[in-house]
């Protein structure tokens, strides 16, 4: 059992048998009564995030996560399959539960995976991922305006606005985090 005094942003604690990220916190001291914590926290199993105040006196259970390195197998309809390098044990996870993750996710790629009792909640992308463009437009000659764009499609089918001489073929750096263009590779 923690109190809110020692919540950081990405622990994950127990509330009425949920498991919740939390995302940010942030204290407020009134004039009058105790100071209490406003927290914003993600629910792991539907992934609704909400605002929750908890008094500094109150108590919560701190959930026991473990952190592995799994890798990205394959993807079969909405399931995406992962195995553990060192248990070679698999887990599957629904496309809903990995959400704008997939965009970045190509096969053999090493992410990492958040565990509580068995299963998968979450995993974690690199902060940047190569990928190669499979379509883009020709850029226009003469149009060389500072900071042109155009839209090229990504292997794993994502679309993003990359520079106007990046061409069908290259591999190109991605930030995972923004889901924009970083560098040519």
């Amino acid at each position: 059992m923690i109190s809110p005094t020692n919540f950081k942003r990405g622990m994950v604690i127990e509330l009425e048998k949920n498991l919740f990220e939390i995302l940010g916190v942030s204290w407020v001291k009134p004039g009058k009564g105790g100071a209490f914590a406003r927290t914003k926290i993600k629910n792991l199993k539907t992934g609704a995030i909400t605002e929750r105040m908890f008094r500094s006196e109150e108590k919560v259970s701190k959930a026991s996560i473990t952190t592995t390195a799994i890798e990205y197998l394959y993807r079969l309809d909405i399931f995406y399959h992962f195995m553990d390098f060192k248990t070679n044990e698999e887990y599957t996870l629904a496309k809903e539960i990995l959400g704008d993750k997939v965009h970045f996710l190509v096969e053999n790629q090493t992410v990492t995976a958040k565990i509580y009792q068995g299963a998968v909640l979450d995993i974690d992308l690199p902060a940047s991922v190569s990928l190669t463009a499979t379509h883009t437009e020709p850029g226009l000659k003469g149009n060389t305006v500072s900071g042109a764009t155009k839209e090229a499609t990504l292997e794993t089918g994502f679309k993003l606005q990359v520079p106007l001489f990046i061409k069908t073929g290259q591999k190109i750096k991605v930030d995972t985090r923004s889901g924009k263009y970083i560098s040519r590779i």
